[in-house]
């Protein structure tokens, strides 16, 4: 199923769209933290709620990768490989929605450099989502003929930023909460 021209425009519309919506929600949640002066209990509760949606969001994250390296190993179909991580895109943004909301409750300091460095990889991260979804549609689109060397260039690039994002964001979290 090949879009076409027309088809590739309103994807391409689309995509650019998706990415205004993410950055005005990435927005809003640095100019809530620099707002909001939640009190401990809030506190208590905002840092379980990002525990619990880093274990959704990452968890899902680290299982589409793994199921993309069998594929490299032989061991799965491409097909079986986009059959099985579609759906994982819903917990992917569930935990992603839910850090970013928890974590602007977790009283962040965005002038700090370290967390304006986390704050950028969540941002990165958010968009590299975006852009993963529409390279899985493609991929599907094209099923039952080998991808082509930049589609699964695409691919390896994708999975990188993604796993450095989340891991970079991580660790700063981990380093903040120790100061």
């Amino acid at each position: 199923m090949n879009p076409g021209p027309s088809g590739r425009g309103r994807r391409g519309w689309t995509l650019i769209g998706a990415d205004v919506l993410i950055c005005l929600a990435w927005a809003g949640s640095v100019w809530a933290a620099l707002h909001l002066e939640p009190g401990p209990g809030i506190r208590t509760v905002a840092l379980f709620a990002h525990l619990g949606a880093l274990v959704i969001g990452l968890g899902a994250v680290l299982t589409i990768d793994y199921y993309g390296t069998l594929w490299l190993l032989g061991r799965r179909s491409l097909h079986q490989v986009l059959e099985f991580a579609g759906p994982l895109h819903v917990p992917v943004w569930a935990g992603l929605a839910g850090l970013v909301l928890s974590g602007a409750a977790l009283d962040p300091d965005p002038r700090v450099p370290l967390t304006q460095v986390k704050l950028v990889l969540v941002l990165l991260i958010a968009l590299n989502g975006v852009h993963a979804q529409v390279l899985h549609r493609t991929m599907v689109d094209q099923a039952g003929t080998r991808p082509s060397r930049r589609l699964l260039g695409r691919a390896v690039i994708s999975a990188v930023v993604s796993q450095l994002g989340w891991w970079g964001a991580l660790t700063i979290g981990f380093l903040n909460s120790q100061s």
